[in-house]
């Protein structure tokens, strides 16, 4: 049996991640979708389990002290890191691997995982970015600033991705 093949999908938080995501599950519906662990609150429109495993902080550190994360980052004073075991286990099984991560992780992936392909998403527009953000209404001016921020340090990473979308 071969391997599955493991794509590393980024971008800065409004660029169209989730709409291209939708669109790949729909047409490939037995692609592993890795579930990230993460500390931060569960917010109105999500569930546990589908996008993410919402954790405990001590749950978190106790994975990281195990080497049980393929990456992890700190985030907005959240714990974010994606399980290594699911990811393994699916690729060695023939099932393709897809990872969303921010631009660190993808890197801390890239250096520990052979063979991955990496794609990065990027916004239309700084103006669209920005009107997506504040359309969500889940977050604060300042937050959205800080997400914008943040976007602009990630797109000066895109040249380290396979592929820009």
């Amino acid at each position: 049996m071969s391997k599955g093949n493991i794509y590393i999908i980024s971008g800065p938080s409004g660029s169209g991640k989730d709409t291209v995501l939708g669109e790949i599950f729909k047409k490939l519906p037995d692609i592993f979708f890795s579930i990230s662990s993460i500390t931060r609150p569960m917010r109105e429109n999500e569930r546990e389990g589908e996008k993410y495993n919402f954790i405990s902080k001590e749950k978190f550190i106790s994975m990281l002290e195990n080497d049980e994360l393929l990456e992890h980052n700190c985030y907005v004073g959240n714990y974010y890191g994606t399980p290594k075991a699911p990811v393994v286990n699916a690729a060695e099984s023939g099932r393709d691997v897809i990872i969303e991560v921010d631009v660190n992780g993808a890197a801390e992936i890239r250096k520990k995982l052979d063979s991955t392909v990496s794609i990065f998403i990027m916004p239309p527009s700084f103006e669209v970015l920005r009107n997506r953000l504040s359309s969500r209404g889940t977050e604060s001016a300042e937050v959205i600033s800080g997400r914008m921020q943040e976007a602009i340090a990630e797109i000066k990473r895109a040249t380290e991705y396979d592929y820009i979308v």
